[in-house]
């Protein structure tokens, strides 16, 4: 009877040991599976990382220290990227420094729009009075400009008009040591402003805009609301909106163009070439 209870006894010891060494083991249905991590490497491929959790446990007891954690994949850089949008970065205002210019960060900006009548080589501008004089202009690609509704009074405030195709003509608008101010010199004034949100506010002019729209002028750019001219020869928008042309095209009709209107911000859009804006001149 004795014997019989030691012959279970042992048979009992060889399968519990029997099962243990089997759970041990790293394979077979009992094992621990590999887990795979992925990461993105910098040339944007994913690659799969197998990790075994008793490979590290083995390696600490081994070296009584703690394997390192891996350093984390860097991400992908991307080189050469530029962005079209109006940046936000606050810096200087102004500070005036002769008659007829503002500086305005590291900038030198004309203090008023342009208001002239002829060509940097002293070829004459084309005035346009009628619609049908400003709409041919616009049809021929020809250089145009005029006083908003063809008030004189007007333009002494405002300055004259001009279409885009007078602000790209390769005998030069702009004054000599003058020129027709870029996107990226639109962005730069922007940025010294506080960004597009709120520069709009500190170049609008104290008096002049509709519904108590005035700005703070911190600027001393003035901006005044001098409407525009529309392709078909309308004026709109006086004491509401100032609008500048840049001397970037968007395409062959289009160019860019930046307005102050009724809110704190600065905008920028696209018109045709055949529209009339104001010019504010940019120091070279």
């Amino acid at each position: 009877m004795k014997s019989g209870r030691n012959i279970k006894l042992i048979f009992i010891t060889v399968v519990v040991m029997l099962f243990l060494n089997l759970s041990g083991s790293n394979s077979g249905i009992f094992g621990r599976t590999p887990s795979a991590a992925y990461f993105t490497d910098n040339t944007g491929t994913q690659q799969a990382v197998t990790k075994t959790k008793s490979a590290s446990s083995n390696e600490q007891q081994a070296t009584g220290k703690k394997k390192p954690a891996a350093a984390k994949p860097k991400p992908a850089v991307k080189k050469n990227v530029k962005s079209t949008a109006i940046k936000s970065q606050k810096g200087t205002i102004s500070t005036k420094q002769e008659k007829g210019t503002v500086i305005i960060g590291t900038q030198k900006w004309a203090s008023a729009n342009l208001d002239v009548i002829t060509f940097r080589n002293g070829d004459t501008i084309q005035e346009a009075r009628t619609n049908a004089e400003w709409v041919a202009a616009g049809k021929a690609g020809k250089p145009a400009w005029c006083y908003y509704n063809n008030d004189t009074v007007a333009g002494k405030r405002y300055g004259k008009l001009y279409n885009w195709y007078a602000v790209n003509d390769p005998r030069g608008l702009a004054p000599e040591g003058w020129k027709i101010p870029g996107n990226e010199d639109w962005f730069k004034l922007v940025s010294s402003l506080g960004g597009s949100q709120v520069a709009g506010l500190k170049m609008k002019s104290t008096t002049g805009w509709n519904d108590g729209n005035n700005g703070t002028n911190e600027s001393d750019f003035a901006g005044l609301p001098g409407g525009y001219r529309v392709e078909n020869g309308s004026f709109i928008n006086a004491g509401k909106i100032g609008i500048w042309w840049s001397s970037a095209a968007s395409h062959s009709s289009n160019a860019f163009d930046y307005y102050l209107f009724m809110s704190t911000g600065l905008g920028r859009s696209t018109n045709q070439a055949s529209r009339g804006e104001s010019v504010r001149c940019l120091m070279k």
